[in-house]
């Protein structure tokens, strides 16, 4: 792809320049307000996560940002051009990773590489030589002339993350990246997108692991019923809406209710699951040696730290939602 030669001080410009800058952003379907005049912007390089329970708007933004859903108000640039009179030209310099892996089972992997670069309208020599790099960096050479009916999960995911590279996208798109994948084949994944952050491109993420979240982003927001609930840093979020650590102690599920108010004081907050009681606290095991010192002994007990997952939960709420 051709490149220009820009001066230091125009580079800097460029760097400082949000990568996505939405203002008001608003879309009806009918009658329905799926997502409700947020505002963010993400600057160049960073990792950005959207959080949120099914049918929070995460999503339809993913949409609005890829250009094939335009807004209903507000206002939404990419790369400094509006979504509305710039599509073509903004989903050119996007890569996006759909949450189900839609290759094309019949062709091999470098075909798939292939026909995905000629789509836009990339030379052909061009495309051979950049086919190699991305085989490289999904670790598929030996893979090349398989098709993909013969590959892993794991290796379908990385194809299809290598064919959103094949037009050196500037943004990179990626819905669910590792769902249904074992930790081996997350954990390689996750390696994958460390390297391409290292190079520069912007991710904008959305996932139901909370571990992946913390992983991943730089920043995060957690959505729910189309709006922003909260937005930081994991380490940020954590330290804003939990404590330093978490005390789960189980009872049985008929006595968790009647124990709760004899340790509720022993943290800052107390929740009570059908299944256990989670106590927040900035000192777990001490915690849980004065709940052994009151006489009350649980039948299981585990000091963790806490984690983005409780940030969710308490934000968003543990009702089960399809």
């Amino acid at each position: 792809m051709s490149s220009t030669t820009t001066s230091p001080e125009s580079h800097h410009r460029l760097d400082a320049a949000p990568m996505i800058a939405a203002r008001g952003l608003t879309k009806n379907y009918d009658d329905f307000r799926a997502v409700d005049g947020i505002d963010f912007t993400v600057t160049r390089g960073e990792s950005f996560g959207l959080l949120g329970p099914n049918g929070a708007g995460k999503s339809t933004t993913m949409r609005m940002i890829a250009c094939t859903s335009q807004p209903t108000a507000g206002t939404l640039e990419i790369l400094g051009r509006d979504t509305e009179h710039h599509g073509p030209w903004i989903r050119a310099h996007l890569g996006v990773v759909p949450q189900q892996d839609n290759l094309d089972r019949e062709l091999t992997v470098r075909e798939n590489l292939y026909i995905y670069g000629r789509y836009f309208g990339l030379p052909r020599s061009y495309i051979n030589a950049k086919i190699d790099e991305l085989l490289e960096f999904a670790q598929l050479e030996d893979k090349r002339e398989s098709k993909v009916d013969a590959l892993s999960g794991g290796m379908k995911r990385r194809l299809t993350i290598a064919r959103a590279l094949i037009n050196e996208p500037e943004i990179l798109m990626l819905d669910e990246p590792t769902t249904g994948l074992d930790p081996q084949a997350r954990h390689v994944l996750w390696d994958r997108l460390f390297r391409l952050k290292e190079r520069g491109v912007t991710l904008i993420i959305t996932t139901h692991y909370m571990d992946e979240a913390e992983q991943l982003c730089d920043r995060l927001v957690v959505m729910d019923k189309g709006t922003f609930m909260a937005e930081g840093s994991p380490a940020g979020l954590i330290a804003q809406y939990s404590s330093k650590e978490v005390v789960e102690v189980r009872f049985g599920s008929e006595r968790n209710q009647e124990i709760v108010d004899k340790i509720a004081d022993l943290g800052d907050r107390v929740e009570v699951l059908p299944d256990r009681i989670l106590l927040y606290s900035a000192e777990g095991e001490a915690a849980l040696a004065r709940i052994i010192e009151r006489g009350l002994h649980p039948m299981t007990s585990l000091v963790r730290r806490s984690s983005l997952e409780d940030v969710f939960l308490r934000l968003t709420g543990r009702s089960l939602v399809d």
